[in-house]
């Protein structure tokens, strides 16, 4: 019989207060673990009855390599292939 061992890292819960502005500060150790400096901007997502708060990346940040090889290995080429082909059905 093989024997898995389940290591489980308990966090420490940190809540915050909401304003009468309806705002909240992100508690220092957060920012700290995180990275969020001020005027950074913040992803809010709702999944289920619960807010997930995750630093925002940037869009390039995202999408970089993201479509890497959907246009073969060369995509100057395959642009050209694809100019080549139109060029061909039109009178």
């Amino acid at each position: 019989m093989r024997v898995f061992a389940v290591l489980l890292i308990m966090t420490r819960m940190i809540s915050v207060k909401v304003s009468s502005r309806h705002q909240i500060a992100v508690p220092s150790e957060a920012r700290k673990a995180l990275g969020i400096k001020a005027g950074d901007r913040l992803s809010v997502e709702i999944v289920g009855d619960s807010m997930v708060i995750k630093p925002r990346q940037l869009a390039g940040t995202r999408l970089f390599g993201k479509y890497k090889g959907y246009w073969g290995e060369d995509p100057v080429a395959w642009v050209r292939a694809l100019r080549d082909e139109l060029e061909r059905e039109l009178p």
